[in-house]
C-alpha cells in the first residue's frame, strides 16, 4: 500500500488529488493508497446533509468555510489538530462498501486502543464513539468499486468548531477528542498505528 503524507492541504486540493488516484487505480496505473492530511478550518456537506446543519460560520472570531461535496452523509468539520485518513483502494473483487465503512472503524478503534482508549460503534451512527461521544466520523464514496474519502479522527482540535454545525445530521451526537479525553499524543504518534493497519487490512 503507497502511503502519502501532508502536514496540511486545503478540501479542495484533496479532492483533486484523491481523484487522481482513483482514476490511475481504475487504469491499473497505481495501488491502493492511504493519505494521511490535515485541512484548514472547515464544514464539509454530504449528499445527505441539510444546510439548517450548519448553526453558524463564525466562532471565536474566526470564519468557517463551507464546502459542498460528494462523499456520503452529512455534515462535518475538518480542522488542525484532526487526523484526516483518506483509503483509497479497489474493493471489486468483495463489493461490500459496508465492509469498507466497518474496516476504517476498526482502524480507528485498534489505533485508540493503543493508548488505552476504548472507542467503539453506536447505533446512533457510523463513526467512532467513546462514551457516548463521537470521536472520529467516517464519510466515503465509491466509483466503479474504487472507494474514495475515509475517516477523521480527532487528536486535538478546537472542539468549539463543532458547536457551528449539528455533527452528522445527529443532535445529540457531542464530540470528543484524544486531548479531551487526557490522552496528549501527537499526529506521528497516532500515525503509526494508522498505518500498520491499513498495510495489513486494506490491501485487497
Amino acid at each position: 500500500m503507497r502511503i502519502i503524507k501532508h502536514q496540511q492541504q486545503s478540501y479542495p486540493e484533496s479532492l483533486i488529488e484523491q481523484e487522481n488516484i482513483v482514476a490511475s487505480i481504475l487504469q491499473n496505473k497505481t495501488q491502493n493508497t492511504l493519505i494521511l492530511t490535515e485541512h484548514p478550518p472547515i464544514y464539509t456537506l454530504g449528499t445527505s446533509a441539510q444546510e439548517s446543519d450548519i448553526l453558524t460560520r463564525h466562532i471565536d472570531g474566526e470564519d468557517i468555510l463551507v464546502y459542498s461535496t460528494g462523499r456520503g452523509g452529512e455534515v462535518t468539520y475538518h480542522g488542525p489538530g484532526q487526523l484526516v485518513c483518506y483509503v483509497i483502494v479497489n474493493i471489486e473483487h468483495e463489493k461490500d462498501l459496508h465492509q469498507h465503512v466497518w474496516r476504517l472503524e476498526e482502524m480507528v478503534i485498534h489505533t485508540l486502543a493503543a493508548f488505552d482508549i476504548h472507542g467503539s460503534r453506536d447505533k446512533r451512527g457510523i463513526g467512532v464513539w467513546v462514551h457516548g461521544l463521537k470521536i472520529a466520523a467516517v464519510g466515503v464514496r465509491c466509483r466503479k468499486w474504487v472507494t474514495f474519502h475515509g475517516i477523521a479522527l480527532n487528536i486535538s482540535p478546537n472542539l468549539k468548531h463543532f458547536s457551528g454545525i449539528v455533527p452528522c445530521g445527529m443532535q445529540d451526537a457531542p464530540v470528543t477528542s484524544m486531548h479531551e479525553l487526557g490522552i496528549k499524543a501527537s499526529r506521528q504518534d497516532v500515525e503509526k498505528y494508522m498505518i500498520d493497519y491499513a498495510k495489513q487490512n486494506f490491501c485487497l
